[in-house]
């Protein structure tokens, strides 16, 4: 009996993290519930909604430092040629399972019909306002992406993002009669520009790089700063039960009538959840263990926290610190892989908000009466794709991607409405989901940096066997030893089983 109370004991200390977080979320469900009857008015709902908002500001205070750092250290620690490897085959599969995601989502959209039932519906019987996004030309949200993609000004980046707006000016033609015309003007709109800050973190990161010398200085600052952003992290960690329970609780004494959503967009509700269900449960995990061969499951068992984190705050770029802190010591993924594609992924790949837009996209089309031929469909696919990497980790982001998606194809925006009433429901699995299609492709591109390794210190044993067999000029010629300390080097070469057993 002492021996399991031990293990017991040992088990429950290594995971204390995981089991406060879950019940976090489960005591604020409880909460909100207890609470839901003694009728808060809007200030005591935003009192008791204070310690969450506290662990969302510590989360997003921690972005800007944790993004820029691990980028700048990640991109100048991998060596060119790999960096582009990698980074090629990230790209190919943020693309792919995005696409995939859209797919998936309009194919689903077509087999359960979510909008053909609820026709009857309007938005003020669910007691919502018409709140309308000004539509947007789809050209201008390409053109703003890749706008954003170079900041004009990397100050203004950490809080601001380039969008067009419209002016609409009054003009005198020729023949003398007055036009209306639609004119584009840039603005700048609240919300960080992660977008620009990690392209310009990744060209930097290869900038020093390539100094060499000179740049070691720097490149040791980015790390040990990313080091200090990773203690700070770890400390908000275990606040992160408290203010998980919070947030829940007091989404649920928020909620308005519930029963009456549920019952007429339940279906919509049910074929966003079914979508990431499946493409999160299923299709991810398939596409891990094609690529790795090992259990996806036990993979994503070591990221309860993140995923949890994830289902509270809604916020992709939120949930970024925990995921990196968990990837790194309970799947054994290599630091350097991680900090380059993480915060990346956490801006470009959002499979579930691509799930989310095209569900959506097809809800809409399906209550007006529209069929929708197949250039429409390819229209919903590319653009819900390209505008998923548009729409920074935030929360209720997507809405205004879908007016896009609209747009588009031609559909009134009227609409989105209802939409925005259950986002809140719809958003929790979204960000999971998306969240989860990083940690796999982290873990798909550390098996592969490891295999290749592996490769390379096979050929260079063969080599060194071949020249003269001194152990001292192998350390100083092989440059894979000087980058990684001489511990894993040797486990690795003496035992590969050692490696593979801890994931």
């Amino acid at each position: 009996g002492g021996g399991g109370l031990r293990g017991c004991r040992g088990f429950l200390r290594r995971n204390a993290l995981v089991l406060l977080t879950v019940s976090g979320v489960v005591a604020g469900v409880a909460l909100g519930a207890a609470v839901r009857g003694a009728e808060l008015g809007p200030a005591q709902v935003a009192y008791l909604a204070f310690p969450g908002e506290l662990l969302l500001r510590m989360l997003r205070m921690v972005i800007l430092p944790l993004v820029v750092c691990s980028l700048v250290s990640g991109a100048a620690s991998l060596d060119t040629r790999s960096l582009g490897r990698l980074g090629g085959i990230a790209l190919a599969y943020f693309l792919g399972t995005t696409l995939l995601a859209s797919g998936l989502a309009v194919a689903l959209g077509f087999i359960v019909r979510p909008g053909a039932g609820a026709s009857s519906l309007n938005a003020p019987q669910l007691g919502l306002q018409g709140t309308m996004p000004t539509s947007k030309e789809t050209v201008d949200s390409f053109l703003d992406l890749v706008r954003n993609l170079f900041p004009a000004n990397l100050v203004a980046a950490a809080f601001q993002t380039y969008a067009t707006e419209y002016k609409m000016l009054l003009r005198n033609t020729t023949s003398g009669n007055v036009t209306w015309e639609k004119v584009p003007v840039g603005t700048e709109i609240e919300g960080m520009n992660i977008l620009g800050l990690v392209l310009f973190a990744l060209v930097l990161g290869v900038a020093l790089k390539k100094l060499g010398q000179e740049g070691e200085d720097l490149i040791r600052f980015f790390n040990s700063f990313n080091e200090a952003t990773m203690v700070l992290v770890s400390w908000i960690m275990w606040y992160v039960p408290i203010g998980i329970m919070f947030l829940v609780g007091s989404k649920i004494v928020e909620m308005e009538d519930i029963v009456l959503l549920v019952t007429s967009l339940g279906k919509y509700i049910f074929a966003s959840i079914l979508g990431h269900f499946i493409h999160g449960g299923i299709i991810l995990p398939l596409i891990y263990f094609a690529s790795t061969r090992q259990n996806p499951y036990r993979f994503l068992l070591g990221l309860i926290t993140p995923f949890a984190t994830a289902f509270a705050t809604c916020s992709s770029s939120a949930t970024l610190p925990s995921m990196i802190k968990c990837i790194e010591e309970n799947n054994g993924v290599d630091k350097r892989i991680s900090r380059f594609i993480l915060p990346i992924g956490a801006t470009v790949n959002m499979d579930g908000a691509a799930i989310f837009q095209c569900m959506a996209a097809v809800f809409i089309a399906q209550l007006n009466n529209v069929d929708l031929n197949p250039g429409q469909i390819f229209t919903i696919l590319v653009t819900a794709t390209a505008s998923s990497v548009g729409a920074a980790g935030i929360p209720a982001g997507g809405v205004l991607t879908i007016a896009i998606i609209l747009e588009a194809i031609g559909l009134p925006t009227n609409d989105l409405s209802l939409i925005l009433a259950v986002d809140w429901i719809v958003d929790r699995t979204t960000t999971v989901v998306n969240v989860e299609g990083d940690a796999l492709g982290a873990g798909i591109l550390n098996y592969l940096n490891e295999k290749e390794k592996k490769e390379k210190e096979q050929e260079l044993k063969e080599v060194n066997v071949e020249a003269i067999a001194n152990s001292k000029s192998e350390g100083e010629t092989s440059p894979l030893v000087t980058h990684k300390n001489q511990v894993s080097n040797t486990t690795s070469t003496a035992d590969p089983e050692s490696k593979e057993s801890v994931l």
